[in-house]
């Protein structure tokens, strides 16, 4: 139950989101505009993290917001009356965006949000079905702040990123097929389908629908022999997220993989690129490290290894998608990580493999 744009109370205790990036960052932007005082941290992965993205937007709109040295958390929001701005994303970033959105709401004004590279839009779609003053037009979202918005039934599809790693071990571990129901579809959040069709994957969507501006269907999905192809910079955005499980994917399908232009995966929950190269070469790939990315020749075997997640969810999730082809014993470090985002993540994957 709504309690109106401004009707949050100041916190009695430090906010503290564990090991969520989207939570601190969004949620910054709601406080921004509240006239008291907060303090949002999180565990050592987020206190790691870049939040400079979200200040300086914050800042210009009239936000006045501390952090440790270097832009990190804690943050310090001192929230106010803020006034509407156009901001041009200097990275493609969802969780940037929705956070200039969210205070654009409360704001005073227009808030312009300006994308170069088209981030996912499941806020945009949100406060659409919501019925907030927003206009998507040519990479130039625009919402009016301060008009209200009503409120609705939200139901939740099932989290493609999650999928992922279902969809995965079906098409590395042969003989296998599974249906997973009610998945988000979201074309900003399905370049891993796009890339794997290409690769010669046996993906199927069923029962196709659109609830509340989100388009959901289930996923058939087929052991396949696979072919890596090449991964174009300006897709990267697409499945940014995926890229983890992609490459345990690649490494079960011929020719060459390579990825380029993926330096945000420097700043997620670890240093993605370094866990990937580290984990692989634990299993047994010879792998070329870049700034950006790295690469390594497909179907060269995997072998089992002991794994170090830093504490990374997803690093977790596609290393254990690994083992299942993997020829020796693999260990999991710190593999309690994944219930951040998948409790029941290695239960139902003992499920499928019996």
């Amino acid at each position: 139950s709504g309690k109106g744009l401004f009707g949050l109370k100041e916190p009695d205790d430090i906010l503290d989101v564990g090991n969520s990036g989207t939570t601190i960052r969004i949620l910054s932007g709601v406080l921004a505009a509240h006239e008291f005082n907060s303090v949002i941290t999180g565990d050592n992965s987020i206190k790691k993290r870049p939040m400079n993205r979200i200040m300086k937007p914050l800042t210009m709109m009239g936000a006045n917001i501390g952090s440790r040295e270097g832009g990190f958390a804690p943050l310090s929001i001192e929230g106010g009356s803020l006034k509407g701005i156009k901001y041009e994303l200097p990275v493609p970033s969802a969780q940037v965006k929705s956070s200039i959105l969210l205070a654009g709401i409360m704001a005073e004004g227009w808030t312009i949000v300006v994308e170069k590279k088209k981030s996912r839009d499941h806020t945009e779609r949100m406060l659409k079905y919501l019925e907030a003053g927003i206009k998507v037009a040519d990479g130039i979202i625009t919402i009016e702040g301060r008009e209200g918005m009503g409120g609705g039934e939200i139901i939740i599809p099932g989290d493609f990123s999650t999928a992922s790693f279902y969809i995965a071990a079906a098409l590395i571990v042969p003989g296998s097929e599974i249906k997973i129901k009610k998945v988000g579809i979201n074309p900003t959040r399905t370049g891993l389908l796009s890339i794997l069709r290409s690769m010669g994957a046996e993906i199927k969507l069923e029962d196709e629908k659109i609830v509340n501006e989100e388009p959901i269907a289930d996923i058939i999905v087929k052991y396949s022999e696979l072919r890596n192809v090449e991964i174009k910079v300006k897709d990267i955005p697409k499945f940014i997220d995926e890229i983890p499980v992609l490459s345990v994917i690649a490494s079960q399908a011929e020719k060459r993989f390579e990825i380029k232009g993926a330096e945000e995966l420097r700043v997620k929950e670890s240093d993605r690129i370094k866990s990937l190269i580290e984990g692989f070469r634990r299993m047994g790939v010879e792998v070329d490290e870049y700034d950006d990315g790295f690469g390594f020749e497909g179907k060269t075997g995997l072998k089992g290894g002991n794994i170090n997640t830093y504490g990374d969810h997803r690093i977790a999730m596609a290393f254990a998608v690994a083992s299942l082809v993997a020829e020796e014993k693999t260990i999991i470090q710190d593999s309690e990580c994944v219930s951040v985002s998948c409790p029941n993540f290695f239960k139902t994957l003992k499920i499928l493999s019996r």
